[in-house]
């Protein structure tokens, strides 16, 4: 027996549950990337930044609940990250031939729903974090006297708040990608 008599011996998939795999696989890989990518970005940069944010006893008043939601975030990126890593093994395991072996519909919504839960609540946080963020550099800027000198250093909006908004931004994009993803394979699944 040959191997092309092998194969075309073996039941080919039905197009729709080849369709449905392929979409898994693609769209888990983009999404898997472009979220770790983001969410290692956003990592790196809270870990530098924040403990140099709580060296004084003045700055610590209002930005311990931005800094919180912030880690809170990334912390639901890191377990939508791995949501979207599944979504490619599902893909695969829909390609084998014997139907009792690949994954139900039902369980691959669920994944699906899963990770657009997480990605929701963390995109929550990282919004929080970053609107606190923001008003506590805004109110800072504002409460700043129109000169150039200041005896508090501290009153000043610094590189590193800057920096920890950046991480809640590049953590709100992570989190959309993964929505975005998300609602996209549910409308492709569910057909």
């Amino acid at each position: 027996m040959t191997k092309d008599s092998e194969i075309t011996q073996t039941p080919s998939l039905p197009p729709a549950i080849a369709r449905v795999s392929k979409n898994l696989q693609r769209w888990g890989f983009w999404s898997f990337w472009l979220q770790l990518v983001l969410g290692i970005i956003s990592g790196v940069t809270l870990l530098f930044a924040t403990p140099a944010l709580f060296n004084t006893q003045e700055r610590k008043s209002g930005i311990q609940l931005g800094v919180f939601a912030a880690f809170v975030s990334v912390i639901l990126l890191t377990a939508a990250i791995i949501i979207a890593f599944r979504y490619g093994r599902i893909g695969r395991r829909l390609e084998n031939a014997n139907p009792s072996i690949r994954p139900k519909k039902s369980e691959t919504i669920r994944l699906i729903r899963l990770g657009l839960i997480l990605n929701l609540v963390g995109m929550l946080f990282a919004i929080i974090g970053a609107e606190t963020l923001v008003g506590i550099g805004l109110a800072k800027s504002l409460t700043l006297a129109p000169q150039l000198i200041s005896p508090n250093p501290q009153q000043f909006v610094n590189s590193l708040d800057l920096l920890i908004i950046q991480a809640n931004t590049n953590t709100i994009a992570a989190h959309f990608a993964g929505i975005v993803t998300s609602l996209i394979l549910l409308e492709r699944v569910s057909i």
